[in-house]
């Protein structure tokens, strides 16, 4: 089995966590989308209750009992829209935290690196002496 490094890993953590985070932007897009719906609705049934259409008189406390349903659910979405606001703003921290530690790993993986290669050179340098007076007596 392959080790994978640090770097890895927590890109895999990323892309895991920039899901969440789109599916939380989605939760909260829906939850716009309703809360306009039932805005619209709302003003649909201010306009029938303020005609004067005698249709609309006949009904008027239909409208009363819709407009006041639709308030209900115009708070409860209200609700569940900072929530998912809060949600959202949550899993994009994290997301954020994880691709910070993500460059900071691939850095610090770099630089490593970059330390092996030059202690390889710097062994290559002391070998090359050692075995070129071995090789003259």
């Amino acid at each position: 089995m392959i080790e994978k490094s640090r770097s890895q890993k927590l890109k895999r953590l990323l892309s895991v966590q920039r899901h969440i985070e789109r599916m939380a932007e989605n939760d909260l897009a829906e939850t716009s989308r309703q809360r306009i719906e039932v805005n619209a609705a709302m003003d649909d049934v201010i306009v029938a209750l303020g005609s004067m259409d005698p249709v609309h008189h006949a009904f008027s406390q239909n409208y009363a009992d819709r407009f006041g349903r639709l308030t209900i659910k115009d708070q409860q979405l209200t609700g569940m829209q900072q929530i998912h606001e809060m949600r959202l703003s949550r899993e994009r921290a994290k997301a954020d935290r994880l691709e910070e530690g993500m460059k900071e790993a691939l850095d610090a993986e770099r630089r490593e690196a970059d330390d092996n290669a030059v202690y390889d050179v710097i062994d290559q340098q002391f070998a090359t002496p050692a075995s070129s007076k071995l090789q003259k007596p």
